[in-house]
C-alpha cells in the first residue's frame, strides 16, 4: 500500500487537527475540514485563536487548504479524524461527534481509501462503532474495499516544547500492510519516531491508560493534600521532602480538568463495565479529582468565616478559568464548578483570566469575565490557574487587589511563598 501521492483530509481543526494539518501541509496536499464555518474563515485569514499555530506556521503549510464543504472530501484518499470525544452529564462517553464524522467520511469513501482515527476512545470503539458507520454510509466492505488505522493524539495544549513532531507517535492499522503504511505516513512528519502497535485495540488502550495513570497519580496527591491539611502540615513541603528520593514521582495536587485527564478514564471504565467488570481504583480516583473544586471552594469559605467575614456580602475574586496555564483552552474547566459552589453560599464571584476568550467562557459556562483590580477589590482571592501573569504578582500586588483587613488567599497551584503572603496580611490556603 502506497500513500505517497494521496491527498489527506483532516476532519476537525481544533487543538489536535490543526497542528496535524499544518505539518502534513508542508509535505503533501492536505484538506483541512471543519463544520464550523467561522473556524474555517479564521484559518483562511491566517489566524488561529487556539494559539497552537502561529500565522507564520500556517503560511509554511503551503499545500494546506481549508473547507467546510463535504463534497471537497471526495477528492481525498486518506481521512484522519480528530474530532472531540467528550463525556455527558452522567460521565458516559458521548460518541456523537465521532459517529457524525464517520458518517461524513463514509459519504466520501472510495475503494482503497484509508480512515485513521486520532480521537481518544475506549478499546474497540474504532472497529465496533466507527467502522459500521463507514460501511453503512459508503456501501463498501471493511478490510476489503477500505481500511482503517488508529493513531492516538498526544497534543499538550499550550506546550511549545513538547509539540506534535517531537512526541513519539503510536500507530496501528486494520491489516499488517495498512499498519506499515500508516506508520510510514506519520514518520513523514514525526521527528521523534513512531511506535507501531500490534493492533488498533492495543493503540486505543495505550492512549486511554496514559491519562488514566496521570489521573490516579494526581488523585493520590489530592487525597494526601486533604489529609495533610487536617494534620496542619503543608503539602508542598512534604512533596519536596519526599522528592529528595530519586524514584519519587513529582505529581502535584490540583483541579483536574481539560479534554483528556478528566475525561479519558471514563471511556475505559465504561468499556470495563460493558464486559462485566466494575472498576474500583480508577473510579475512586475520579471521585476524588471531581470533588477538588468543591473542596477548594468550601475550604476558602471556611477561612473566610474564621476571619469573621459575612460571606453573602463578600466579593470573591478568581484568577484564571482555563483548564491549564498559559493556554486559552477552557474545555472541562473545574474552575467553573468552583465558581458555582461559591455562588451557592451567596457570595458575589468575579472571574478574570488573562488568556481566555470572554465570549467562549460566557457561552460554555454562563460566567461573565470581569476585572479584579485595586479599583474593584475583593475580600478573598483564589488564584486558580498558574498563568505567567499571575505567577509574577508580588505579595503587595496581590494585597492591593483585596479590601478586607485579613483577606483569604487560596493559592490553588502553590505559586507563591506562603510565608511572604502571610506577612503581607493574607490568610493563606493552598492544596
Amino acid at each position: 500500500m502506497n500513500f505517497s501521492d494521496a491527498t489527506i483530509a483532516i476532519i476537525g481543526l481544533g487543538y489536535v487537527g490543526l497542528p496535524l494539518a499544518v505539518e502534513f501541509g508542508k509535505h503533501r496536499p492536505v484538506l483541512g475540514f471543519d463544520i464550523n464555518r467561522a473556524r474555517v474563515a479564521e484559518l483562511q485569514g491566517g489566524k488561529d485563536h487556539t494559539l497552537e499555530c502561529t500565522s507564520d506556521q500556517l503560511k509554511a503549510a503551503a499545500q494546506l487548504r481549508y473547507s467546510c464543504e463535504v463534497d471537497d472530501l471526495k477528492k481525498c484518499h486518506i481521512f484522519i479524524v480528530t474530532v472531540p470525544t467528550p463525556v455527558g452529564e452522567a460521565n458516559r462517553p458521548d460518541l456523537t461527534p465521532l459517529i457524525k464524522a464517520s458518517q461524513t467520511v463514509g459519504a466520501a469513501l472510495k475503494k482503497g481509501d484509508v480512515v485513521i482515527y486520532e480521537s481518544t476512545v475506549y478499546p474497540g470503539a474504532t472497529e465496533e462503532v466507527c467502522v459500521p458507520e463507514l460501511e453503512r454510509i459508503s456501501g463498501l466492505k471493511f478490510n476489503q474495499d477500505f481500511f482503517c488505522g488508529y493513531s492516538p493524539e498526544r497534543i499538550n495544549p499550550g506546550d511549545k516544547v513538547n509539540t506534535l513532531t517531537t512526541i513519539k507517535k503510536i500507530t496501528s492499522g486494520s491489516t499488517p500492510a495498512v499498519a506499515d503504511a500508516v506508520d510510514g505516513l506519520y514518520r513523514e512528519i514525526i521527528t521523534a519516531g513512531t511506535h507501531k502497535a500490534s493492533s488498533i485495540k492495543v493503540a486505543e488502550a495505550a492512549k486511554v491508560i496514559e491519562n488514566t495513570q496521570r489521573d490516579l497519580n494526581i488523585a493520590l496527591v489530592n487525597e494526601l493534600s486533604v489529609i495533610f491539611a487536617r494534620l496542619g502540615i503543608d503539602t508542598l513541603d512534604v512533596l519536596e521532602a519526599a522528592g529528595s528520593k530519586w524514584n519519587f514521582l513529582p505529581f502535584r495536587p490540583g483541579m483536574v480538568g481539560g479534554h483528556c485527564i478528566g475525561v479519558d478514564p471514563y471511556y475505559l471504565t465504561h468499556k470495563a463495565e460493558q464486559v462485566g467488570y466494575h472498576p474500583q481504583v480508577i473510579l475512586a480516583g475520579r471521585r476524588i479529582n471531581d470533588n477538588m473544586a468543591r473542596y477548594v471552594a468550601r475550604t476558602t469559605i471556611q477561612r473566610m468565616l474564621k476571619n469573621g467575614m459575612d460571606v453573602p456580602r463578600c466579593r470573591i475574586g478568581v484568577l484564571g478559568i482555563t483548564f491549564k496555564e498559559n493556554c486559552p483552552d477552557i474545555r472541562n474547566s473545574k474552575v467553573a464548578d468552583m465558581v458555582r459552589e461559591f455562588e451557592t453560599w451567596g457570595a458575589q464571584v468575579v472571574v478574570a483570566d488573562a488568556w481566555a476568550d470572554a465570549a467562549e467562557v460566557q457561552h460554555e459556562y454562563g460566567i461573565p469575565l470581569g476585572q479584579i483590580s485595586p479599583e474593584q477589590p475583593v475580600d478573598a482571592l483564589v488564584v486558580a490557574v498558574g498563568h505567567n501573569e499571575y505567577r509574577a504578582l508580588t505579595p503587595a500586588q496581590l494585597k492591593a487587589l483585596t479590601r478586607s483587613p485579613q483577606p483569604v488567599l487560596a493559592d490553588v497551584k502553590s505559586l507563591y511563598d506562603r510565608h511572604a503572603m502571610a506577612e503581607a496580611g493574607f490568610s493563606v490556603f493552598r492544596l
